[in-house]
Order: C-alpha cells, then structure tokens, then sequence
C-alpha cells in the first residue's frame, strides 16, 4: 500500500472542493481502515457546500454512504478481519453525553457526523469505528450496500422504531425522491394501507406507485387535501412523513392528519 491517497477535500473559508492527495490514515485503537469502494452522494453534502449547512470543521472529506472493505485493524479489534465488506456507521458517539454514559450509544446527545465533524469517504480509504460496523452480505453489491448507510437506515428508523408504523395505518408522504421511495416502500411493508405519495415531479410520482404507493397526487393540486379525505373516507392521514423538509411541505403534512396522528420530519 502506498502512503498516499486521493480525497475529495471541502474547504470551509471559500466553500471550495478540490481532488488532493493526502496521507492514508491508519487505523487506532478500535477503528479500522477500509478501502472504499462506493460513497453516495447526500443532499447534506451539497448542502454543506452551498452553505446551507454550517462548516464543523475548516477542512474535511465529505461522503457519508459508503461501502468497503476492511484493510487493516487497529489495536483491540477482534469481531473485524481483513477482507471484510462492511458499512460504515454515518456518525459517532461522543461518549461523554448521559445517553452514552448509559450505553445508548444510538441515543447519544452530541452524535459526531461522518463527513461533518470528522473525515468521510470520498476518498480511496477511510478509518471507521469497528463498533459501528455493518458486514455486508456475500450477495449484495458493493454500490447498493452504500445506500444502506443513511438513505435506507434513516427512513427505516423513522418508519420501524420513530413511528412505529403498523398494519392500517394511513400514511403520506411528502417528497418522494432518494429518502422519501424508501420511505413509501417501508410503509408498504409494515402494513400501511393506503400509502401515499406526494410530491411536484410526475416521475418520481409514477416510480412511487411502482415501488408500492396506493396513490401518487402532486402537491400543487389545489385539491389535494380532499382527494386524500376521499380516499381515506374521512379519516385522513394517520403518520405524515416530511421528506423535503420546508414550511409548504410541513404545513400540509399537518393539513392532512387526522386526530392523534403525526408528522416525521426525515431529511
């Protein structure tokens, strides 16, 4: 292995991007290097270059949906071996918050994001927390593996444990491109009937209903709320999910809920 690498560097003082070649770190204690083979591109990344999102660092290695293969290990790993294919987890626990101090390091209050407050994975390797590591199955693809790591996880969490959606459930959801289609697809699977897709492309409105959604409206229709009053006889929206993330968007899901009901914001 050679001492250097090539990194995709974000330079916080001008926003700017550059291919640089820096040195390979290595791995520390409980860590592991992995040679990357995939790292998605997020909207948080672009976000993060138009200033949208505040720099935490004044340089860094942006990418946080990646897959790879585990190089070398650090001291004190045993679980991890050369040649494993692994996910990496998007961030870190701080461990000092009460949360952690308690062991939920799921839950922990001041979470450290790849990509944000440390080095991500656009770049040939990247040194990862061996705790957090996913192995992935011998017959998943390198390129859908690195999905898993926050387009996927993300909308799971927020369907599985946040909402906890169930069999009956009425459920919309607001933007249905990357996140919001798994969100759709999710729902279908634990029960929701019907699922609903809302959003302004008409393609991803017609990819929606292929992945599984009931019904597909755009969210300009000035008609929107009652044909999701009609659908659902009355009842409306039991979970909402806001997969863009504005106040249009957000008002709505709260338009269409029915008593006791929710609105998840997922980005």
């Amino acid at each position: 292995m050679t001492e250097t690498m090539l990194a995709e560097r974000f330079h916080a003082a001008d926003r700017s991007i550059s291919l640089e070649e820096i040195p390979i770190p290595h791995p520390g204690p409980g860590e592991v290097l992995m040679k990357v083979a995939y790292c998605g591109i997020c909207h948080s990344d672009l976000s993060l270059i138009n200033g949208a999102i505040p720099a935490s660092l004044p340089v860094v290695t942006q990418g946080h949906e990646a897959s790879g293969t585990i190089v070398e290990v650090g001291p004190g790993v045993t679980r991890w071996k050369e040649g494993d294919r692994v996910i990496p987890s998007a961030g870190r626990p701080c461990l000092k918050c009460r949360k952690c101090q308690r062991g939920a390091f799921t839950d922990c209050l001041d979470l450290h994001l790849m990509a944000f407050a440390y080095d991500g994975a656009w770049a040939e390797y990247h040194v990862a927390q061996a705790s957090g590591l996913t192995k992935i199955p011998d017959n998943v693809p390198m390129d859908q593996a690195a999905l898993l790591a926050d387009a996927v996880s993300t909308p799971y969490a927020a369907v599985v444990h946040t909402a906890q959606v169930h069999m009956g459930n009425t459920v919309a959801v607001w933007g249905v491109g990357g996140v919001g289609a798994h969100l759709v697809q999710l729902s279908k699977l634990a029960g929701a009937v019907p699922v609903i897709a809302v959003d302004l492309n008409d393609a991803v409105l017609e990819r929606a209903k292929r992945l599984g959604a009931d019904y597909a409206f755009r969210s300009d229709d000035p008609d929107l709320m009652k044909k999701i009053e009609d659908i659902t006889d009355g009842r409306m929206v039991d979970i909402a999910f806001d997969a863009v993330g504005i106040q249009p968007t957000l008002r709505a899901c709260v338009e269409s809920l029915d008593i006791n009901a929710h609105v998840l914001c997922v980005d």
